[in-house]
């Protein structure tokens, strides 16, 4: 497996849906950042289980543990490992059904990749459950990127293909944590609901889009030809589970512009460069360019649905019917806007740290 991000501020991913525990390494964090429980959990808060009209009804505490790293309330230097003890798992029905390949689900590739040797309950390493690991690192990242100014802001857009009519960034920071869906639109939201409750009832699930922004972001950052922005960005952003797409700026719709209409033409604004449009989502050539960088991630249906499906009994071989049951979320993307823009972070963290804007020992 491969479960590291990062190659300053890197990020190791550890723990199963099922297991004693999840959480997460920060290794190459700066020494004296003030860090403390609070600014840990009010991130992991936001994707608790439990939270929302869509969300499982698996009731974990999710209260972070941090075993090292971080004294004094000031980061030390060393391996930062934070974690979330798992008190509410119930593996009763993957016990029970674990020859039958869940549809949507990783249970055959796992199975063909790891001999069946993997922790199978609740899909083990292939859970949602693991990125609250990633939301602990994204609060340690938004802290060192606080020092020079930078922003992260992420919000429903869409919901079974019922669209938020959004103006401004400031008008998502205002009403987005207000929200049951994290939607700043309330008509949308009200359409949205009703569209997850219609769901729910036909046993059925809803995916969606997610958009994130990364304001005052320096020019310059990313690491050509390999290490892009958008490719490291990406990386972070499809190790969230049920994510299946991932565009920056204009993302599919330049192909069907022009190059008159897709350039981002630069000007002089408050003495600094910028560009007319933002069509290239901030980014040009694999660098930060200086304007916001502007993802949109696109997440899929979750597929514990409590329909009758058709499948494999694995140990068999032969065609079998599986009805899932269980607590699952109806749609997940509510849950994952804090896990985007925690990946933004840790990507920007990075890429910051490597450009040596923040130094070794914060004061």
């Amino acid at each position: 497996m491969s479960n590291s991000l990062g190659k300053i501020f890197t990020v190791t991913s550890f723990g199963e849906s099922h297991g004693r525990c999840v959480g997460v390494i920060i290794d190459g964090c700066p020494a004296g950042l003030p860090v403390s429980e609070k600014d840990i959990q009010v991130e992991l808060d936001k994707r608790k289980p439990g939270m929302g009209a869509a969300s499982t009804r698996r009731a974990e505490e999710d209260k972070v543990d941090i075993l090292s790293g971080i004294f004094n309330k000031h980061t030390t230097g060393a391996p930062i490992c934070l974690l979330v003890w798992n008190q509410d798992s119930d593996s009763a029905f993957y016990e029970k059904d674990r020859a039958l390949l869940r549809p949507g689900h990783a249970d055959y590739t796992a199975f063909m990749k790891y001999g069946g040797f993997n922790d199978f309950r609740g899909g083990g390493r292939f859970s949602g459950r693991i990125t609250a690991g990633y939301v602990m690192a994204g609060a340690i990242a938004r802290k060192l990127l606080d020092i020079i100014g930078v922003e992260i802001i992420a919000h429903t857009l869409e919901i079974g293909g019922i669209e938020a009519q959004v103006k401004s960034t400031s008008a998502i920071k205002k009403a987005v944590e207000q929200n049951p869906l994290r939607c700043a639109d309330p008509g949308a939201t009200e359409k949205m609901l009703k569209a997850i409750e219609k769901a729910r009832k036909e046993g059925n699930s809803l995916g969606g889009i997610i958009e994130g922004f990364a304001i005052n972001v320096p020019a310059g950052l990313g690491e050509p030809v390999c290490d892009t922005m958008e490719g490291e960005m990406a990386k972070a952003l499809f190790a969230i589970p049920a994510v299946k797409g991932v565009e920056f700026g204009a993302g599919f719709a330049v192909a069907g512009k022009k190059g008159s209409e897709n350039n981002d033409l630069f000007a002089i604004k408050h003495g600094k460069i910028s560009t007319a449009t933002n069509n290239a989502g901030g980014i040009l050539g694999g660098i930060s360019n200086g304007m916001p960088i502007t993802v949109r991630v696109a997440v899929k249906p979750t597929p514990s649905i409590s329909r009758e499906q058709s499948t494999i009994n694995i140990d068999t071989m032969k065609n079998a019917k599986l009805e899932i049951k269980g607590r699952h979320d109806v749609c997940i993307v509510p849950r994952a806007v804090p896990v985007v823009s925690a990946m933004m972070a840790i990507t920007l963290c990075d890429f910051i740290l490597r450009a040596r804007l923040i130094p070794e020992v914060v004061k």
